[in-house]
């Protein structure tokens, strides 16, 4: 790896409201102190190392993970983040392993078997040891999408209590009629993935019509990743927090290789290209696949506390400091699958990138704030969640039982993942078009002679796949940034050459480590973005608000009414 000073840590005068044009902002710059690309390594290298062991919730990794951030929150000075003194939120789960069997029968012919996890992966959404279900009729349902804004219904009403309901991945892919070769902006963001096109969504869905199972037909890009993912993710322990309220998912939810799923309807004499076009229209109606579906699934459940790991800054304003900006990024990764072959080190889930890189870049953050020479006026949580890979299980605890009143959190800005191959010239804004903390972002990366970018790649949903989703949901104005474009000095399909290897070959897999020709020239400058952004606000900035064509603003207005 490229090892060089890289300047990060605010050591001069600070930002206040009002708002500095960006032609000033260039002038008005602080002096740097000696943040280095060695410092950030140093916490990843620490953190994806073989004794964290790969940081799964209710192991002997997150002990030691919560415990070394807790260790560095301490040496920093942070204050314990939560009102009872402690740097910990414990956040109760229940922790699952399945083992399911899945097989269907097309009228009187024999059964067919599928393999766990290689033709599908279940489990049982309830707390069931032991869940069976018998000659559930197989529906196919198109997208499973009820979307009133754009006039879309996949149901129609259909009874689907008690069915097995076969559904596609990600938004109805609908054609522009200006130009066939692209999707109609106008129908669920044209090429970006809207919250409809997720996993989460679609089990939602299916809950809301008392189906008995939902099976996601997996194809690798409109998921935005491979199969391999999904099925490393049903071999490790899954979580779901202990009073979830309502269901989240119908009984059974899962997924499906494509190969099988062309198999499965082939057998009821459909053709699966001509049902995903038939799934185009508004038209469409759920279509009985004439089988039935059964599934048995054995689980091995427990019950524990984990833990969120909170560190605070109080603000130095007597009135101003009852607002909070929290940065957060997420400690947790997938632990260890013994059954893989090689040694110990090769069956360890790392998540060097995803997420050991968040946690460091949160901890030069922390270390920025603190060497200020004055506290900022608002105050500052840093927030290091856990089971975010379970489906955003320690941002979505928050959200429900937050430390702080959620009235009162003016962003959230979130972490997930740093830029490892080198600097951009753009900074790119996954959560674009949502809040005016668009405009601020815009500002302080035009300071630092960049630009600000829309998503590169909004067909990954990456919006949806991360925690400041939890925060959004709750009403609160979120930023979530990448640099996956504009290198500095590449040739023009490098940025995508170097994500698409990384998610095809590292993504949720062992090899997510810490690579030698890692370059965080970039990665660090995106740091101090993050800290210019969120400095601004807690200078007393001006609040974050919803855009009002953004679905969440009417949330934010739910917050305020709040006593």
């Amino acid at each position: 790896m490229r090892i060089r000073p890289t300047l990060l840590i605010l050591l001069g005068t600070t930002l206040a409201a009002p708002v500095l044009p960006a032609a000033d902002l260039a002038h008005a710059q602080p002096t740097f102190g000696s943040a280095s690309e060695n410092s950030l390594l140093a916490h990843i290298q620490i953190l994806a190392s073989d004794d964290f062991e790969g940081r799964a919730p209710g192991t002997p990794g997150e002990a030691k993970t919560v415990a070394y951030i807790e260790q560095q929150f301490r040496r920093l000075g942070l204050k314990p983040g939560n009102p009872d003194g402690s740097y910990v939120q414990a956040v109760p789960m229940r922790g699952q392993h399945a083992t399911p069997r899945f097989s269907y029968q097309e009228g009187g012919a024999q059964p067919v078997q599928l393999r766990f996890p290689d033709d599908f992966v279940a489990y049982a959404s309830g707390p069931e040891d032991q869940l069976t279900l018998r000659d559930s009729e197989l529906v196919f349902v198109g997208y499973g999408v009820v979307a009133p804004e754009y006039g879309w219904d996949d149901y129609k009403g259909a009874d689907l209590r008690g069915k097995t309901l076969l559904m596609l991945i990600n938004d109805p892919a609908l054609p522009d009629p200006r130009d066939p070769s692209r999707l109609d902006p106008a129908m669920f963001r044209g090429e970006a993935m809207t919250y409809y096109g997720r996993w989460n969504y679609k089990y939602e869905s299916a809950a809301q019509q008392g189906a008995a199972a939902a099976l996601i037909v997996h194809e690798t890009k409109p998921a935005a990743y491979p199969y391999e993912v999904v099925r490393n993710g049903a071999l490790a322990e899954r979580f779901s927090l202990l009073d979830d309220g309502a269901a989240d998912g119908p009984p059974v939810p899962g997924w499906i290789h494509l190969d099988k799923a062309k198999e499965l309807v082939a057998a009821a004499g459909y053709d699966f290209a001509a049902l995903k076009q038939a799934a185009l229209s508004k038209d469409f109606r759920p279509i009985s696949l004439k089988a039935q579906a059964s599934f048995d699934v054995s689980s091995q459940s427990r019950s524990l506390s984990s833990q969120n790991v909170v560190g605070l800054i109080e603000g130095s304003d007597p009135l101003l400091k009852h607002d909070y900006i929290i940065y957060s990024a997420h400690w947790d990764h997938f632990g260890i699958d013994e059954r893989l072959p090689g040694p110990r080190s090769r069956q360890i889930y790392h998540g060097a990138l995803d997420n050991a890189s968040g946690v460091g870049a949160l901890l030069e953050l922390a270390k920025a704030y603190q060497a200020l020479p004055q506290r900022p006026k608002r105050s500052i949580l840093f927030l290091a969640t856990t089971a975010e890979e379970s489906g955003l299980l320690g941002a979505k605890y928050y959200g429900n039982y937050p430390l702080y009143p959620l009235a009162r959190t003016v962003a959230n800005i979130n972490i997930d993942g740093i830029n490892a191959w080198g600097r951009t010239a753009q900074i790119e804004n996954v959560t674009s078009g949502h809040s005016t903390l668009d405009e601020v972002l815009a500002r302080h990366a035009l300071a630092q002679g960049r630009s600000m970018a829309p998503d590169a790649r909004p067909e990954l949903g990456s919006f949806y796949r991360a925690d400041q989703l939890e925060f959004a949901r709750q009403g609160v104005p979120v930023l979530y940034t990448k640099s996956r474009s504009g290198y500095i000095g590449k040739p023009d399909n490098y940025a995508r050459d170097v994500v698409d290897y990384y998610v095809a070959h590292d993504y949720h897999k062992v090899s997510d480590e810490v690579r030698d020709n890692w370059d965080f020239s970039g990665g660090l400058e995106d740091i101090e973005l993050l800290f210019r952004v969120g400095q601004e606000l807690a200078q007393g900035g001006a609040r974050p608000q919803w855009y009002p064509t953004s679905e969440f603003r009417t949330l934010r207005a739910t917050l305020r009414a709040k006593p």
